[in-house]
């Protein structure tokens, strides 16, 4: 009887083994698995980031492609989160996400908080104003209500103006609500980047715009954005650099500025 028992004890110990491996073998295949990276954006800023609701639920656009382009060649799996434009820096700061990627203009004001990659584009400032106006030049906006989206460098851009002239600044959450509030009536006008600002005039005819004409276009570049002393910004500016000197970021540019 002992015997039988001895050999009952000895097979549920082996099958226990047994099962031991099992589970340490599908952790060493969780293990495996791609590090996330997530990557924060406020998806309203066509052709950079947006939502083709006609093609589906997906955030899509260039900094989208960039995005995937780097982390893919970096080993990484990518997530996106969607927030609006002033939570960003927030987000980087209490590690919410590893990086945003949203047409973030390089500032003084943001280095202080975050760090950046090298400007992957350059932006324009331009004044959207309906049609029918009258609003040619930057003085026009005398005595007039200029709408921005909130903590964007266009809002930068239009206090700036405001200096010199005359001239009511209201922000919005997104490119979208200001220019609905041109459309209401409820602003005179809008500054925001021109790339962007040439898609709501493509669709709408009642809508006119002109590119501010600046002599240091170039402080207006687009950059990835990163908690301070991430060890990613230098990872990325590798294989940005990579991107420019082999023409794949000027061929992603090119696909939505020309292509879509």
């Amino acid at each position: 009887m002992k015997k039988w028992f001895y050999l009952l004890i000895m097979v549920l110990t082996f099958s226990l083994l047994a099962s031991c491996g099992t589970s340490n073998s599908e952790s060493k295949s969780d293990e495996e698995k791609k590090e996330v990276l997530v990557m924060g954006t406020s998806a309203d800023y066509a052709p950079f980031e947006y939502i083709d609701t006609a093609k589906g639920s997906d955030i899509i656009g260039i900094d989208v492609d960039i995005a995937k382009a780097i982390t893919e060649r970096l080993g990484y799996e990518l997530e996106i989160q969607d927030m609006d434009f002033n939570g960003l820096i927030p987000a980087l700061q209490s590690n919410k996400v590893d990086f945003v990627l949203a047409g973030m203009s390089v500032t003084p004001e943001r280095k202080e908080s975050v760090d950046f990659s090298d400007v992957y584009y350059s932006a324009k400032h331009m004044i959207v104003s309906k049609a029918d106006s009258g609003i040619q030049t930057v003085e026009d906006l005398e005595g007039k209500t200029v709408g921005v989206q909130l903590a964007s460098v266009q809002e930068e851009k239009a206090n700036e103006i405001a200096e010199t002239i005359n001239v009511t600044v209201e922000n919005r959450n997104r490119i979208s609500e200001v220019i609905q509030e041109i459309k209401s009536g409820r602003f005179d006008a809008a500054i925001i980047e021109d790339s962007v600002a040439k898609g709501y005039l493509e669709k709408d005819a009642d809508l006119q715009g002109f590119v501010i004409e600046e002599e240091n276009a170039e402080e207006n570049g687009y950059a990835i954005a990163f908690p301070k002393g991430s060890e990613l910004t230098e990872k990325f500016n590798e294989e940005l650099q990579k991107m420019k000197e082999s023409g794949e970021l000027e061929e992603i540019l090119v696909k939505w500025f020309d292509g879509e």
